[in-house]
């Protein structure tokens, strides 16, 4: 694990330490995720899946309820909200302190969730480009911004997508969008690479390759490689059959410097977290 700067994020006035990496377990009340194993719709189901995410280590649940698999169904705005107030509720009443970020490019969507049920943190998978109020929301809110890359929209993103030249497009894209944010106030701001997202297997092995790259612009970096198609189209097999792989990409991840993993798998990234850790401190 390369050595890490001292990062700091706000949540509700207290700031947290995310120097030494931190796992984000996704809670999904999607009917349609890419991985079946990880959908989670009755109040026991999502219950029961928070408790397993702080039980095996995760410090952040990320919950989503607008699948963003390539190809993905519309989901309105209206239902997105009506699936996240459902789980939230749930998830507030099992674990009330837990840190919570909500998985959504809709700026009102977010908002609600900040106001109505203390969501901490917005990760949005489209940087402000799918809701132009995005930004001017998070700003106002005052909570931790989750700045991804990605090249159209789930629908379309994985339509033949180009790069002339991967790194130096993705480092203009999030100089240009933190510039933006950091006008209107926002600080707390992370790096999401976007696996998956616009990219074909040969950007996404280049992006591994070279994620220590955008350590460069001197803020957080989140990784989401759990169980992805970058893993299981390269081995020959399915999602539920790509949480070694994930491993070997979390290490990866780690030794590159990434802050946050995100993951489906918590205790298999906590261990990672805590092996690389320790390796890291025996080799200084």
């Amino acid at each position: 694990m390369s050595e890490q700067p001292p990062f700091y994020i706000n949540l509700n006035g207290t700031l947290t330490d995310i120097s030494v990496p931190r796992v984000m377990g996704i809670l999904n009340v999607t009917p349609d995720s890419f991985y079946a194993a990880s959908r989670q719709q009755s109040g026991e189901a999502i219950a029961a899946r928070v408790r397993q995410i702080l039980d095996e280590g995760g410090a952040i649940i990320d919950v989503g309820a607008y699948s963003s698999r390539p190809g993905a169904d519309e989901v309105s705005a209206d239902e997105e909200m009506r699936r996240l107030a459902r789980a939230l509720d749930v998830l507030r009443r099992t674990a009330p302190d837990a840190v919570v970020s909500v998985d959504t490019f809709r700026a009102g969507v977010a908002r609600r969730c900040v106001e109505e049920f203390g969501v901490q943190i917005v990760n949005d998978i489209s940087g402000g480009e799918l809701d132009e109020a995005m930004f001017d929301t998070v700003a106002r809110l005052g909570v931790p911004y989750v700045l991804m890359h990605m090249k159209g929209t789930p629908q379309t993103m994985q339509l033949e997508p180009r790069y002339d030249d991967l790194m130096a497009e993705m480092l203009r894209y999030f100089g240009r969008k933190t510039e933006q944010l950091h006008e209107l106030g926002v600080s707390d701001i992370i790096l999401d690479p976007g696996f998956g997202f616009g990219k074909t297997m040969e950007h996404n092995c280049e992006l591994m390759r070279r994620l220590g790259d955008l350590r460069v612009l001197g803020l957080p970096l989140m990784v989401g490689v759990s169980r992805k198609s970058m893993i299981y189209r390269l081995l020959g097999t399915q999602p539920d059959e790509a949480l070694n792989g994930t491993t070997v990409l979390n290490t990866m991840a780690l030794m590159k410097g990434a802050s946050i993993l995100r993951v489906h798998d918590v205790r298999a990234a906590a261990e990672a977290v805590r092996i690389v850790g320790a390796v890291n401190m025996q080799t200084k």
